[in-house]
């Protein structure tokens, strides 16, 4: 997918639901897309004390001090991954998600620039990782899984990687992503 493709189908501006649930922990996260390549994604180092090991978008607490959602989602993705703020321009904000382990999430969907270089903070990042458009566009993914959570039965989402197991809300994320892009294109 093209910066031209990205851009016309994620407009500046683009419409989305704000949830309003202040007993949830604030979070945003930042879906960086590179044009030609895909949504790049991070697993998390295994001492994180939320999520360990899991696959995820760079992103976290949103801070008082921080002057917006997309802020936040900038400051985080220089903090894990080291990406300029500069040289990234946010489009627009995806629907609020809450998580069943307590968290309001905001994602924020950004371009950057081509052949971007990370690096992910140690401690906190394993690994920085990108899943392709081609991957995002397939109307067959992702697929549907069942599992026992919590002594609960309950389905979920999962995106096929050669390297990582990707679900829980980072795949509900993505799902809606490509939902938007699917319906645009």
């Amino acid at each position: 997918m093209t910066e031209a493709e990205l851009r016309r189908l994620l407009p500046a501006g683009l419409t989305h639901s704000r949830l309003a649930h202040e007993e949830h922990r604030p979070a945003a996260v930042l879906l960086a897309l590179e044009p030609g390549r895909g949504v790049w994604l991070t697993r998390r180092s295994a001492q994180m004390s939320n999520h360990a090991g899991q696959v995820s978008f760079p992103g976290g607490k949103i801070e008082a001090f921080d002057a917006s959602v997309e802020a936040a989602a900038l400051r985080e993705a220089e903090e894990e991954i080291g990406l300029d703020p500069a040289r990234t321009e946010v489009l627009g904000r995806m629907d609020d998600f809450i998580t069943g382990t307590g968290f309001h999430i905001a994602p924020v969907i950004a371009l950057v620039p081509r052949d971007v270089v990370f690096v992910a903070a140690p401690g906190e990042v394993q690994e920085v990782f990108s899943l392709s458009f081609e991957t995002l566009l397939d109307p067959s993914l992702p697929r549907l899984r069942r599992a026992v959570w919590r002594g609960q039965d309950g389905e979920f989402w999962v995106w096929p990687h050669e390297s990582h197991v990707i679900w829980g809300a980072t795949a509900r994320i993505l799902l809606d992503l490509a939902k938007r892009l699917r319906e645009m294109a």
